[in-house]
């Protein structure tokens, strides 16, 4: 099968995907959107808001519309690092055996994990950056495909451990999640005060996932794409804005930024903007799909300074100021 005839296959069943998910989700199809894109382009998803937005059934229910196996880690103070990734035991012939932790799955759920140590949080980096888990020297592959998708409460912050800079950047996209809207909240309170409980049905298998994720890779992106993509990513570091970006870039970026995105944010706007165009149906990107992901990949990876916190200005407010110079 060519690939302009996977990318066909790809754009159906990525509406049929969303009709099952719709059958258990009401509305957050934004939400719904971003999951699938940072799924279907092999990264992982860090999903923002508050509780009672069906945060974690959301993800369950992907889950079971793809095929995969699934995973829930609840993240508490107590936990260990051993609880996620596993631990070797001594079995009754005396021999240590390893017996995998709950991160041996396709999908895996960290559910509220800013709520345990970064000691903790550190158990998962190995795993979303190599796809592998190594302990006590030996390292266990991970079955592919792997995704993380991570939950964290923006209001409570007592009782939290943010995570560090460098865990951040390891997810592709942080998606916020908002409050649905009037008609959404009493079609949800309609669809779950009663004995019905709609079946999902699997629509995607684990090696067509695979075979997908190959063939966006694949997906050509023209040289001044590119170039917006890295343009855009070094539009938010204070000192090199002035070298590759415009003086307004540059300005903006010194006023209210004192850390801006990595190499990283360059790969990952890039690569969302190949899955944003097969999920259009497009065979090759432009720079309408780096700006339709440009917020979601940029605002974990740009870190205020004292001004722009004191003004109230969000790092969505300077991602978008960003994305207007660089036009």
């Amino acid at each position: 099968m060519s690939d302009k005839e996977l990318i066909d296959n790809f754009v159906n069943q990525y509406h049929t995907l969303k009709n099952e998910i719709g059958k258990v989700i009401v509305g957050q199809e934004k939400a719904v959107d971003s999951l699938l894109l940072s799924i279907f382009t092999g990264g992982h998803c860090l999903l923002v808001g508050v509780p009672g937005l069906a945060k974690t059934l959301m993800v369950n229910t992907l889950s079971k519309a793809l095929g995969l196996t699934f995973s829930r880690i609840q993240f508490t103070p107590d936990l260990m690092p051993s609880d996620i990734t596993g631990s070797e035991i001594l079995d009754e012939n005396r021999k240590f055996q390893f017996v995998k932790g709950p991160v041996f799955a396709n999908i895996v759920l960290a559910d509220e994990i800013n709520r345990t140590p970064p000691k903790t949080q550190a158990a998962l980096l190995e795993a979303m950056q190599e796809r592998s888990v190594t302990v006590s020297g030996k390292s266990y592959p991970l079955a592919a495909p792997f995704f993380v998708l991570a939950t964290q409460n923006p209001i409570e912050q007592e009782g939290t451990y943010p995570l560090p800079e460098a865990q951040l950047d390891r997810f592709m996209l942080n998606v916020r999640m908002d409050y649905p809207s009037f008609q959404e909240e009493v079609d949800i309170v309609k669809g779950t005060t009663t004995n019905d409980v709609p079946e999902v049905d699997v629509v995607v298998s684990a090696d067509e996932i695979v075979r997908y994720q190959a063939a966006i890779r694949r997906i050509p992106v023209a040289d001044n794409v590119c170039q917006y993509a890295v343009r855009l990513s070094s539009s938010t570091r204070p000192v090199a804005a002035a070298a590759v970006s415009g003086s307004s870039s540059a300005s903006l970026a010194a006023k209210y930024l004192s850390w801006g995105a990595g190499p990283r944010a360059s790969q990952y706007l890039v690569m969302g903007a190949k899955t944003h165009a097969a999920m259009q149906g497009k065979y090759s990107p432009d720079i309408e799909d780096v700006q339709a992901v440009a917020i979601e990949v940029l605002r974990h990876r740009i870190v205020r300074n004292y001004y722009a916190e004191a003004e109230g200005i969000t790092t969505e407010e300077i991602v978008q100021q960003l994305l207007s110079l660089n036009e």
